[in-house]
């Protein structure tokens, strides 16, 4: 009696427990290994990718201790991974453009083109990176609306990140009348230039003629400024070079238009009918 309660113990209570164990150990290294992740991958990442990354993680080696643990039970896998596999080219025929913009979400995360909270402008959007998800990207544009770009869409289109460096160099169109002295406007533009707190030393503002236009000549005055001052500037800089040429005497041509009547209109007879 007492051999063949052993016998049922080794066979059904010590599998059971060690089954019991591989699950609580494996479930719980599997979030520890998830938050470690994703610990040492904020400093280097932004937000959005670390939390991406650390899922990722979790989840995979929650997959494979589930695995461990069904064998332990006894499970034929076999069957159930062929029906898997069977599922999965089913559902990856059915799914094909979001299975494409999943990869496509992988190779953004290794390739960080933007992060969130740049300005960016694609696929002829421009606003502020929102989210950055496996299947999609979230802009969220300066008139406060929000636009859904799948990861395929991005991988494929020019990608420009506005604010991925500290500075940016701000460019200017002045034109004047061909009657004036180009050396002299050239020499006022620098000076507006250098009067300007925002306007950095280094790299030093830039002026040339663009190029001759059918009314004026075409200047070019490029400036580099913080991203952070680059309306301000631009605002302060427009207003000073109007103040400075206006002062100076200096013609910015602008085109004239004349309206003229075909000939002499006669008028239109309006005929009041009493009210009584």
């Amino acid at each position: 009696m007492l051999e063949n309660l052993n016998s049922w113990a080794l066979a059904h209570i010590v599998p059971a427990i060690r089954v019991t164990l591989l699950a609580c150990v494996g479930f719980w290294l599997s979030f520890q290994v998830g938050r470690i992740v994703l610990r040492r991958s904020q400093p280097h990442l932004s937000g959005q990718t670390a939390m991406l990354i650390s899922k990722i993680a979790k989840y995979g080696l929650s997959l494979l201790v589930l695995v461990s643990v069904l064998r332990q039970m006894g499970f034929d896998l076999g069957a159930f991974l062929g029906a898997a596999g069977i599922a999965g080219v089913a559902i990856g025929f059915a799914s094909q453009t979001s299975l494409s913009n999943l990869i496509s979400g992988l190779f953004l995360l290794g390739e960080r083109p933007f992060k969130i909270g740049d300005v960016v402008e694609i696929d002829g959007i421009t606003g502020r990176v929102d989210t950055i998800g496996l299947l999609s990207t979230y802009i969220r544009t300066f008139d406060n609306r929000q636009v859904r770009l799948p990861n395929e869409t991005i991988v494929k289109t020019r990608v420009i990140n506005i604010t991925r460096f500290p500075i940016r160099r701000l460019d200017l169109d002045v034109g004047v009348a061909y009657k004036e002295d180009a050396a002299r406007v050239m020499r006022l533009l620098r000076e507006v230039a250098n009067a300007n707190p925002m306007v950095l030393d280094e790299p030093e503002p830039i002026v040339m003629i663009k190029g001759f236009g059918t009314s004026s000549v075409d200047f070019m005055l490029g400036v580099w400024i913080d991203q952070a001052d680059l309306l301000d500037a631009r605002n302060a800089m427009l207003t000073a070079i109007k103040a400075r040429l206006a002062h100076e005497g200096i013609e910015i041509p602008f085109p004239h238009v004349s309206l003229h009547a075909g000939g002499t209109t006669q008028p239109f007879p309006v005929r009041i009918m009493d009210p009584k």
